[in-house]
């Protein structure tokens, strides 16, 4: 098995884990290339290598248009104060870095200072604020998946980058009291962190590791201003984002990891661990823009073990359901699409018999422990129950990995499963195999057919 393990000692945040995947061995010109796909300009990624506290790593920065130009203000002021003077420009760009609660790091301001010299000598300054929220686009996470669905990126790029983004909208709809439709972003929607994002899913799938996994989080200590006031670290997005995941608090006091960067470890690692169980046989670093007292690095490992992977593991998870005979039948699959949404593993409904004889429908949705409240929301303000129970119970769940095959029509995604180490079943996508149907004029069936064969065939040569 390959393993990508991340250490996170001084934390995490998305152009960090960039120049860390990079130092670790992605090809630049690849990630560059792949990220041009993304219908999105006005940006240009750098690489340098830098150090902290004695350690070599490589930095990523992502670089506006608007922060090109703001280099190159001293000729492009044409004040007329209705006499002659002369202009000596002291531009003091001071970027600051503060948290914004939806969704990363937001460039608050730029204070510009233009010392004017009249020809009397008097002297006066002119200090004008630009807030760059004017030059970030507003997003809500529809906009967003429709950039990367629409892109030519893989289906597995694609599919990792809507899973860290869709944390961070749900995160941010949670704390905000808001739908997940409602949720507008500001610094996720903005060029930045789609790059910070979906560069990150390409170079995991560059890497193609077996497995992924992180330690417990350094998130730093003290606090931070954010869009709506100033907060103790972790700030609520990153702290919604890492429940039931381990962290650590208190190395600096600094806020240490972003939300980006811990929805990036959410949505991909496979487990949370200090206990480390293969053998390292790469190490890289990225290198983060505050110098701290400890090292503020990245660490990232590449390595093997010779243990295969489980095929099967027993999980927790939670059942919640809730009875409901007041309801518009129509508003059901609406319902069942929020609790997908929501983070649950398993919708499902069944005709009940309630008291005085009344039809209800029972409504049962299956989802981890960190999803409950999630889950009971979503119950509570979308159907009208007046109640949810719940209970615990332990899943054991199959390997499953998914792989794509091509067909005459078109690209499928397809879904094996492995039992006791050997592969059992494999299933393609419904929805793919509905929208070459419907595409081509043809039926659903000759799709499937024709991916049978292809998986009978696949498997016959696996054997020999």
């Amino acid at each position: 098995m390959k393993i990508l393990y991340y250490d996170c000692f001084a934390g995490i945040s998305g152009d960090m884990n960039l120049g860390a995947l990079v130092d670790l061995g992605v090809d630049r010109e690849y990630l560059v290339g792949e990220l041009q796909k993304l219908k999105v300009g006005g940006y240009e990624i750098r690489f340098s290598e830098q150090q902290r506290k004695g350690i070599t790593g490589t930095q990523a920065e992502v670089i506006l248009e608007h922060d090109h130009d703001h280099d190159h203000h001293d000729h492009l002021h044409g004040h007329k104060h209705g006499h002659d003077h002369h202009h000596e420009h002291e531009h003091n760009h001071a970027h600051d870095h503060e948290h914004d609660d939806e969704g990363g790091y937001l460039h608050l301001h730029h204070d510009r200072e233009h010392e004017h010299t009249h020809d009397d000598g008097s002297a006066h300054t002119h200090r004008h604020r630009h807030h760059d929220h004017e030059h970030h686009e507003h997003r809500n996470l529809r906009d967003i998946e429709k950039i990367i669905r629409e892109s030519e990126l893989s289906d597995k790029v694609k599919e990792m980058s809507m899973k860290i983004f869709s944390l961070v909208a749900q995160a941010e709809a949670k704390i905000h009291g808001k739908a997940l439709e409602d949720v507008h972003f500001h610094e996720v929607g903005a060029v930045d962190s789609i790059v910070d994002i979906v560069g990150a899913a390409v170079c995991i799938d560059y890497l193609k590791p077996d497995r992924i996994i992180a330690s417990p989080v350094e998130m730093g200590g003290g606090f931070v201003n954010c869009a709506h006031g100033v907060f103790p670290v972790p700030a609520p997005a990153t702290l919604e984002i890492m429940k039931g995941k381990p962290m650590k608090l208190g190395a600096v006091p600094f806020e240490m990891a972003t939300p980006t960067g811990v929805a990036i470890l959410a949505a991909l690692a496979d487990e949370f661990t200090e206990t480390l169980a293969f053998t390292v046989t790469r190490t890289a670093y990225g290198i983060g823009r505050r110098d701290t007292e400890i090292p503020n690095v990245l660490r990232v490992c590449l390595g093997d073990t010779t243990e295969s992977e489980p095929s099967e593991k027993t999980v927790d998870a939670v059942i919640l359901k809730c009875n409901i005979d007041d309801m518009n039948p129509e508003q059901y699959g609406y319902v069942m699409e929020q609790l997908f949404a929501a983070g649950a593993d398993d919708v499902f409904l069944q005709t009940v018999m309630m008291k005085k004889s009344r039809p209800a429908v029972l409504v049962s949705a299956l989802c981890p422990p960190d999803k409950v409240s999630d889950i009971e929301h979503v119950l509570f303000t979308e159907t009208t129950t007046l109640g949810v129970r719940y209970h615990q119970v332990r899943k054991t769940v199959l390997d499953r990995r998914a792989d794509v095959i091509d067909t005459p029509w078109g690209q499928v995604r397809i879904k094996k499963a492995y039992y006791q180490g050997k592969k059992l079943r494999t299933k393609p996508e419904y929805d793919d195999c509905a929208a070459i149907a419907r595409k081509h004029g043809i039926s659903i069936e000759k799709v499937y057919e024709y991916i049978r064969r292809r998986i009978i065939s696949a498997d016959s040569d696996d054997a020999s």
